[in-house]
C-alpha cells in the first residue's frame, strides 16, 4: 500500500470530501509542458494525479487521448523523461501519482527495472488496461515488491463475481469505467449507458474505495459521480482544454484553469 495514497484517503475522509482526479498526457500540449501542469493541477486542488505513459496503440483511449499521445511521443516524452518530471515534481508535493499505460512499453523497458524507477522517482500506482488480472501475477509481484499501488479496472459487462475479483486485487481502490468504449468526453455520462445500476453493483460488492472515469467533462458530471463513488477522473475533457496552449506556462494555466471549473456547485476542492 502507499503511504500517500492511504493518507490521501485518511484526509478525504477526515474532511468528508470526493476525490478528483486530472487525467495528463506528459509533454503535451507542447515540449516542457508535464512539470508546470503538474505543479498547477496540485495547486488547484488535484487529490490524486493520473499521468498517461504514452503508446503508438492504446486501445482504451479514444481519438482526444491517442493524439495527445501521438504530440506527447514526437516531444519526447519517454518513460526516463516522465520519471524525471514526477521526481521533480516530488520535490514540492506529496499529491499521489498513478501511472496509467500499456504493457508494451513496460516488457521493452524492463518490468522490474521500470517498477523500482517508477517507485523512486515517486509514483504511488499503476493503471495497466491491457493487462487481464488473470496474466498480471508476474507484473503485479513487481508492483508489491516495489510498493506501487495495482488499480484494476472494472467495467460495466463485470458481473458481480468479477467486481469482486477485481476489487481484491486492487491495492487500495478500483477504477470504474462508466461507460462501454474509449476514453473520450461527452455531453451525457455514460453516454446513456445505466451508470447508477452498475455502480449500485459496485457499492454491493467491493469493499474498498472505487473512483470513475471515461467520459467524465463537467462540474455536472463530477457532482453525479461523487454522489456514486469516491472519486471522479476527467481526462479527455483537461486535454481539449489544454491543446491549444503555446507554450508550458500557457498550458499550466489551462489545466488549472479547467480544474477550477470542474467544483460542483461551488465545493470546495
Amino acid at each position: 500500500m502507499s503511504d500517500r495514497i492511504r493518507r490521501r484517503w485518511e484526509v478525504l475522509s477526515k474532511e468528508h470530501r470526493k476525490a478528483l482526479i486530472p487525467y495528463i498526457t506528459p509533454e503535451f500540449p507542447v515540449r516542457g509542458a508535464t512539470l508546470p501542469v503538474l505543479q498547477s493541477l496540485a495547486k488547484q486542488g488535484s487529490d490524486f494525479i493520473e499521468v498517461g505513459v504514452p503508446f503508438s496503440d492504446p486501445i482504451a483511449d479514444g481519438p482526444t487521448i491517442q493524439g495527445s499521445s501521438e504530440v506527447a511521443l514526437r516531444n519526447g516524452a519517454t518513460i526516463p523523461h516522465i520519471l524525471a518530471a514526477i521526481r521533480e515534481f516530488r520535490a514540492s508535493s506529496e499529491i499521489p501519482v498513478l501511472l496509467m499505460g500499456y504493457v508494451n512499453p513496460i516488457l521493452r523497458y524492463g518490468v522490474d527495472r521500470f517498477m523500482q524507477e517508477s517507485a523512486a522517482a515517486g509514483v504511488d500506482g499503476l493503471i495497466l488496461p491491457d493487462v487481464p488480472p488473470e496474466e498480471s501475477s508476474d507484473i503485479s509481484a513487481s508492483m508489491r515488491k516495489a510498493g506501487l499501488s495495482m488499480v484494476c479496472l472494472i467495467a460495466p459487462t463485470s458481473s458481480d463475481e468479477r467486481i469482486r475479483t477485481l476489487d481484491n486485487l486492487s491495492t487500495d481502490f478500483s477504477y470504474c469505467v462508466s461507460l462501454t468504449g474509449v476514453s473520450g468526453a461527452r455531453d451525457k455520462l455514460g453516454s446513456g449507458q445505466n451508470v447508477e445500476s452498475f455502480l449500485r453493483r459496485v457499492q454491493m460488492n467491493a469493499k474498498k474505495k472505487y473512483v470513475v472515469g471515461f467520459g467524465i467533462s463537467s462540474a455536472a458530471h463530477v457532482g453525479e459521480v461523487w454522489r456514486m463513488a469516491d472519486g471522479a477522473v476527467v481526462g479527455s475533457a483537461l486535454i481539449k482544454a489544454m491543446s491549444g496552449a503555446g507554450d508550458p506556462a500557457e498550458a499550466a494555466a489551462a489545466a488549472g484553469t479547467f480544474l477550477s471549473s470542474l467544483r460542483p456547485n461551488g465545493a470546495s476542492l
